[in-house]
This record gives C-alpha cells, structure tokens and sequence, in this order.
C-alpha cells in the first residue's frame, strides 16, 4: 500500500464490509503521512506533543490506524482552514474526548433512570441502596466533632 489511491480503496473496502474503519489495520508513518497530506516530521511533532498517540512496535517504529490519520486530518483542517494554534487544537481533542465520555455517562446513567422507572412503575422492589429519599431541606448548622472528642466529652460529663 504505497499510494494514497491504495489507501483509499482500502480504507473504502473496510468500511463496506464492517460499516466502521478497520481500526486493527495500522500504516507507518510514511503511508499515514500520505493519507494525511501531511510530512512526516509533522506527524512525529504531534506525536511528541501529544495531538497523535501511534501505536508503536517492540523496536518503537510507529504505527498509525484509521482513527489516527483522520484525527491528523482533522488536526490539518483545523490548522489550515480554521487557524487554530496546536495548543487550541490539543484543548479541542481534550474537550471533545470529555464531552464523549459525559454523554456516554449520561446515556447510561439515562438507562439506568429508565429502568429504575420501570421496577417502580411495575411494583417490583428497588435494589439496596437504589432507594428514592426524600431529604428535607435544612438550615440547620451541625458541628463535626472527631469520635474521640465525642467520647472524651460524653465520659467528662
């Protein structure tokens, strides 16, 4: 796979046959330079700064997937096109990889709401410790004292 046309039709026939890029398939940093229309030294500066984590073999040679060069092309695009520096491009990654990992905590904690309603509704019991409490509001103030002030007190009086 020496040419970008190559690539390309492969990328295309892993797609096809999976419905999502092979990500077991890995290229080397000049193929993944290619694919990326970026240099290769380019992709060894994201690499050392952080906006690309290859993977990377027992001698250290490293080696690119799918996901890798389209996040180096998103990176080119946001460069070129949008003028974002790399320090803004590497918060975007992190701010993007954030908010998948809260809507997937969101989702599942949505599902579990679901379910949760659904035992309810049906009269079934909630697990332990699943119960809905209802906690009054308080103005109250309560002085945390450590056990043994407590007790020192206690055995004083």
């Amino acid at each position: 796979m020496s040419s970008e046309g190559d690539a390309k039709n492969k990328g295309a026939e892993a797609t096809d046959k999976q419905g999502a890029r092979d990500t077991a398939e890995v290229f080397v940093i000049s193929v993944a330079a290619e694919m990326s229309g970026l240099h290769a030294q380019t992709l060894r500066t994201y690499d050392r700064i952080g906006l690309v984590t290859p993977r990377r073999t027992s001698g250290g040679g490293r080696r690119y997937t799918w996901r890798d060069v389209d996040r180096l092309r998103e990176i080119s695009r946001l460069s070129q096109e949008d003028g974002v520096n790399l320090a803004g491009i590497k918060e975007i990654i992190r701010l993007t990889r954030e908010n998948d990992r809260l809507r997937a905590e969101l989702a599942a904690e949505r599902a579990s709401n679901r379910e949760l309603r659904e035992r309810i509704a049906e009269g079934s019991s909630v697990p332990p410790g699943r119960e809905l409490v209802h906690v009054p509001r308080s103005s109250a103030v309560v002085m945390w004292e450590p056990r043994r002030l407590r007790n020192r007190r206690r055995s004083v009086r």
